[in-house]
């Protein structure tokens, strides 16, 4: 009945007042912008790891000892022996052998200048691309034979760190997202507390009236819900300049980018779609904690009442 003679927009519990449209936005756009910052972790941990991962999975690095040695059979070196069994097995696209000077460049980061001076001799390396799966044991098997020593690194300890440090940053952004949405919670929960103390005999009158608790909880669910989604918007807007300059600092590692200046497509390219979606349920995800935060805490706070 209080709802049907209410005129339009009138407040006549004063949530214009009790709940500010200032602090509350603040606080949950930072809320939003944490949020945000955890997403892209998540996000860009699972995209890199699985760009990376399948690139790894996809090449062999192939070391031939004393590559210049006569192979067996006699009649060509190892290296080149080594490169034709590679040229002619299914399975493999590309093969390419390194050259002195790669091999150089290579080693520079730990040997400085003096790598291509060193006394003890450094093997052939042969760069490999699979195209598709290929019978690595055979094919060891075969180089073997052809050139013993040769020894074929088919990099699945490093695919299985790769997973491993990929499922624990994704655990950590997962830990940090299920925090801020606690934080935000409780905020929401502080501030809507604050707003039925600054105007608690305004809601005992209208309690008294006959406003019922799903009335009152309603009035308040519906100002904080607002608030809330004002609060997610904004943080979803501030978030993502730094998730472009983000993305724009991770797209050489991600390949999509082989420049030191990539561009803003390179960067819009690099966010997973699903990141977009997320920024977008920011929003969402804001207004409805608000929501249900505000009537349990509203309908909580009514019990007590006399």
């Amino acid at each position: 009945m209080a709802a049907s003679l209410r005129p339009a927009r009138f407040d006549e519990l004063g949530l214009g007042r009790a709940l500010s449209d200032r602090m509350l936005p603040c606080l949950v756009a930072a809320m939003a912008f944490l949020a945000a910052m955890a997403l892209a972790g998540w996000a860009g941990a699972a995209s890199l790891a699985h760009h990376w991962q399948q690139g790894a999975a996809a090449a062999l690095t192939v070391q031939v000892p004393k590559p210049e040695s006569p192979a067996a059979p006699p009649g060509a070196s190892r290296i080149s022996r080594v490169a034709g069994i590679l040229q002619a097995t299914d399975g493999i696209q590309s093969v390419r052998v390194l050259s002195d000077a790669e091999l150089a460049k290579l080693l520079h980061p730990w040997l400085g200048e003096g790598a291509d001076r060193l006394a003890v001799p450094l093997p052939g390396i042969v760069a490999v691309h699979l195209d598709a799966d290929a019978d690595l044991a055979g094919l060891s098997r075969r180089l073997e034979q052809a050139a013993p020593g040769t020894l074929v690194e088919d990099h699945g300890v490093w695919i299985g760190r790769l997973s491993v440090l990929a499922r624990s940053l994704q655990a950590c952004a997962a830990l940090a997202l299920i925090i801020v949405v606690i934080v935000a919670t409780v905020v929401i929960a502080v501030a809507t507390h604050a707003g039925l103390s600054v105007r608690r005999e305004a809601i005992e009158i209208v309690h008294g009236l006959g406003a019922t608790d799903g009335y009152i909880a309603g009035r308040f669910a519906s100002r904080v819900t607002l608030l809330a989604a004002v609060g997610g918007l904004i943080g979803a807007i501030l978030a993502l300049p730094v998730l472009l300059t983000l993305a724009t600092l991770a797209a050489p590692f991600a390949g999509t980018a082989e420049t030191s200046s990539p561009s803003v497509g390179a960067a819009l390219g690099v966010l997973p779609p699903e990141l977009w979606l997320a920024m977008l349920g920011l929003v969402t995800g804001s207004a409805l904690i608000g929501f249900l935060t505000a009537q349990g805490t509203v309908r909580r706070w009514l019990r007590h009442l006399p």
